[in-house]
């Protein structure tokens, strides 16, 4: 067994797309964010680092992780026995790693590793479950939704900054205008006023992450978000596509919501941060 590092994201998703797409769901964050970053020249981002696992005589790939600019390193759905080695691989081109991101056996392992070699301690930050659709039940609420139109841009990157500025990482304007070019942001409005939006991701392998999901706090607790969310929903399906999301473990409302529109639970993952 054997794990191999690059900074090449198209190369990287050709090697690794193969073993990925066998399970779409778990792996959804692994195959877009690499499928965003292929896309953009290596001249206009920072590097990226991605890992694959290749195990057996062939050096078949058998696991994959990747750490994206600004980001935890993204262990994904690995398989507990390859957080060392993959840990590993990792040490030497990023010693200044902040955290690490995964299914919560291979984030501790991969956690202890990273701290016995860098004398860092490692505490567990946040609790995600990923959901994935199984019949959808249209959730009701007062108001009607719509796709974003350019006179939303700012409203929208408003919202981003306000509840997203770590995922986005700052460039809210940007981030507000390519979601308008691709057509994958809605409004949920009262009375013409958008009160709540719902994103989604677009389609890898046939499956479709919706987020970000953000209601201002004078909007909250009138069903906004989680009507708007069946309805972005209902527009994955139709266009053949599977949906998933995730939720905060730390909010039970919202996994409450979500299960009410048909999503049912497939794996929980973790977020841990390192400290000196």
């Amino acid at each position: 067994m054997r794990a191999e590092l690059t900074s090449d994201a198209s190369a990287y998703r050709d090697l690794v797309f193969p073993f990925l797409q066998s399970d779409p769901v778990r792996n959804l964050i692994i195959l877009t964010s690499v499928q965003e970053l292929a896309g953009t020249p290596r001249s206009e981002r920072e590097a990226a680092y991605f890992v694959s696992v290749h195990d057996g005589p062939d050096g078949v790939v058998t696991g994959a992780a990747m750490r994206a600019p600004g980001r935890l390193v993204y262990l994904g759905a690995l398989r507990p026995a390859y957080a060392e080695i993959v840990a590993d691989a990792f040490l030497e081109a990023l010693p200044d790693a902040p955290g690490v991101a995964g299914d919560r056996a291979v984030a501790a392992r991969f956690a202890d590793r990273w701290c016995a070699r860098r004398g860092c301690r490692a505490t567990e930050v946040r609790a995600a479950r990923l959901h994935k659709l199984d019949t959808l039940t249209p959730l009701p609420a007062d108001g009607v939704p719509r796709l974003m139109t350019a006179a939303d841009v700012e409203l929208v990157a408003a919202w981003g900054a306000d509840g997203f500025a770590q995922e986005i990482g700052g460039n809210y304007l940007d981030w507000s205008r390519l979601h308008l070019r691709e057509q994958r942001l809605w409004l949920w409005t009262v009375d013409r006023e958008p009160v709540s939006m719902v994103a989604h991701h677009l389609p890898v392998f046939g499956v479709c992450r919706i987020g970000p999901v953000y209601t201002p706090p004078e909007h909250r607790r009138h069903g906004y978000a989680g009507a708007l969310t069946s309805r972005v929903s209902a527009e994955i399906l139709a266009a053949g596509n599977q949906a998933c999301l995730y939720t905060n473990l730390a909010d039970p409302t919202s996994n409450k919501i979500y299960q009410h529109a048909g999503y049912r639970p497939v794996a929980d993952f973790v977020e841990v941060e390192f400290s000196a």
